[in-house]
């Protein structure tokens, strides 16, 4: 019991700390069009989470990934994934030539869903381990990448606005491309070195729901 109370403890300090970089978020923020572009999909992403909290929970690293992810994508509403002044003063230093936090956004984009998906397909489906494993969450991880690139470009023609204002490919042709390369690549990653990990991890939360259970 007292090891479920901490687990208990660990979310709402997630959550409360996710909503309080949300509010921060929002103050001074580039653009209101650039924050609610940007902070959505963490919002949709935890209020789902939160609304089947009861009836399926994560193991802890999931969750730990997912705040992570979180963070990443409502700092990018906040300044706008070009503006990021950390990683503009990366691009100065060491004369790249552009910010390339959109690219971390997208590597993170592949990373955690990588996770996200592997536990739902171990938990809830006949696909336990292997080469389809892997291969399924691969596939899922370039789904999500896909669609949010269908998402910008939906976004862009409805509002018509340019793409600049909506993409921020700054002057990359192939943005678009790169963006799936590095969800592609996070995925990767995240499977080759979470696996053993988020396996030992699912070991424990399986113990936790059947001692909870009894």
């Amino acid at each position: 019991m007292a090891q479920i109370t901490r687990d208990r403890l660990l979310h709402i300090f997630l959550l409360a700390s996710l909503i309080a970089i949300f509010v921060w978020s929002l103050i001074g923020s580039f653009s209101l069009f650039s924050w609610f572009f940007g902070v959505s999909p963490a919002v949709i992403g935890v209020s789902i989470l939160v609304l089947s909290y009861k009836r399926f929970r994560f193991t802890n690293l999931t969750y730990l990934l997912i705040w992570a992810h979180a963070v990443i994508l409502i700092v990018g509403g906040h300044y706008s994934y070009s503006r990021m002044p950390l990683f503009n003063w990366i691009r100065d230093t060491f004369e790249f030539s552009r910010n390339h936090y959109d690219r971390l956004g997208h590597f993170a984009q592949g990373f955690v869903p990588a996770i996200i998906a592997r536990e739902i397909l171990i938990r809830k489906s006949p696909v336990k381990s292997g080469k389809w494993l892997f291969f399924i969450v691969l596939s899922f991880c370039l789904a999500i990448s896909a669609c949010w690139e269908l998402y910008e470009w939906a976004t862009a023609v409805v509002a018509g606005l340019s793409m600049d204002m909506v993409l921020n490919p700054q002057g990359d042709i192939w943005d678009t491309q790169w963006d799936m390369f590095w969800a592609l690549t996070g995925a990767v990653i995240s499977l080759v070195a979470l696996s053993r990990l988020h396996n030992k991890c699912l070991q424990k939360q399986l113990l936790k729901e059947n001692a909870n259970s009894t």
